[in-house]
């Protein structure tokens, strides 16, 4: 990182995050519980952001927390019980309902991932074993995997039957270990080659190196190992140096041109390095979020929209692109709620 220690200016940061959340409201749909522009999984995303900033900023709860309980509900008419025929999509549901699990402890949302997850553990085996992507046995990739062990690892942490959770979380990450998947540069690829069941050295997407690191500070948590920190940590570390520009602007390959799922991968990371930070503080981390956070604010486009590219000034924004970069602002913020 370049210069000194950023530091939040006073309440500019809460404000702006406010701003931005107020504009990403304006695409949800009552009737569906879901978010306009973006897609099914994105929606889950987006839900977890909204929960993030409630945790930290109560001033929109009026209108945040009945979304909680309408997209629960609505949602459903969807896709019941969350189930589809995607594991990771499951995953990010059954985190989005940790998440508001975590902010109003009402038992449904928690029954909710419990339910997600036991239905998540079908999916695992096939002849490289882990968690196969979908349901249709094509394609075992890094994030279902890593998705399946945050969620084993959040439920120890909340669900009555601790160790069975535990059991899984370990079985998943020493078999994550043993796939090489995890690079020589400490870089993670997207997935296994079916042949060889080893690393098949795919794109390094940023949000493969994202929800790993929250799944580990959730399984040290649970089963207290250094080796998790210290792993994550690393993972971190190479995240940075491989996916930022000279400015230390994160970027995603191949961005702007996304389609609809890349444009909401940046926040996962940035979402899961604030949760790293906050169990192993590093300044490198609260430099890097600060920056990027500043950044995004900056090029700002009209009505607080932001965009895909987070070092270029916006012209287009969905919910995935104004959720994603809330993800960051939050990060920012919440660095800033445990400075004061």
């Amino acid at each position: 990182m370049h210069g000194e220690t950023l530091r939040p200016a006073d309440d500019s940061s809460r404000l702006r995050t406010r701003s931005a959340i107020r504009t990403l409201l304006q695409w949800y749909n009552h009737d569906t519980g879901l978010w306009s522009t973006t897609g099914w999984w994105n929606s889950a995303n987006v839900l977890t952001v909204l929960a993030d900033f409630s945790a930290i900023d109560p001033s929109l709860d009026d209108t945040i927390r009945p979304i909680f309980r309408n997209t629960f509900e609505k949602a459903q008419q969807i896709s019941p019980g969350f189930l589809n025929d995607f594991y990771d999509d499951e995953g990010w549901w059954a985190l989005a309902w940790l998440k508001v699990f975590d902010l109003n402890h009402e038992q449904c949302y928690l029954q909710m991932a419990v339910t997600i997850f036991e239905d998540m553990t079908l999916g695992w085996g096939g002849p490289c074993d882990g968690l196969w992507w979908n349901k249709t046995h094509t394609y075992t990739g890094a994030i279902e995997n890593e998705l399946f062990l945050a969620v084993a690892a959040q439920l120890a942490n909340r669900a009555a039957t601790e160790e069975y959770y535990i059991q899984w979380a370990l079985k998943q990450w020493d078999w994550f270990q043993g796939t090489g998947m995890i690079n020589a540069e400490g870089n993670i690829n997207n997935g296994i080659d079916a042949t060889s069941c080893k690393n098949d050295g795919q794109t390094v997407w940023t949000y493969n190196q994202g929800v790993i690191l929250g799944a580990l500070v959730e399984l040290d948590r649970a089963a207290p190992d250094k080796s998790y920190l210290e792993m994550a940590d690393r993972i971190a570390l190479a995240a940075i140096k491989k996916l930022t520009d000279e400015d230390d602007i994160l970027h995603e390959p191949g961005e702007p041109s996304l389609g609809e799922d890349g444009p909401q991968f940046k926040g996962i990371f940035v979402r899961n390095l604030q949760n790293l930070h906050k169990a192993r503080p590093r300044n490198i981390f609260e430099e890097f979020l600060q920056i990027n956070s500043e950044s995004i604010w900056r090029n700002r486009g009209t009505n607080d929209q932001l965009g895909v590219v987070w070092s270029s000034p916006t012209e287009e924004a969905t919910a995935a692109t104004q959720s994603s970069a809330c993800d960051a602002l939050i990060a920012a913020l919440s660095i800033g709620a445990e400075l004061q």
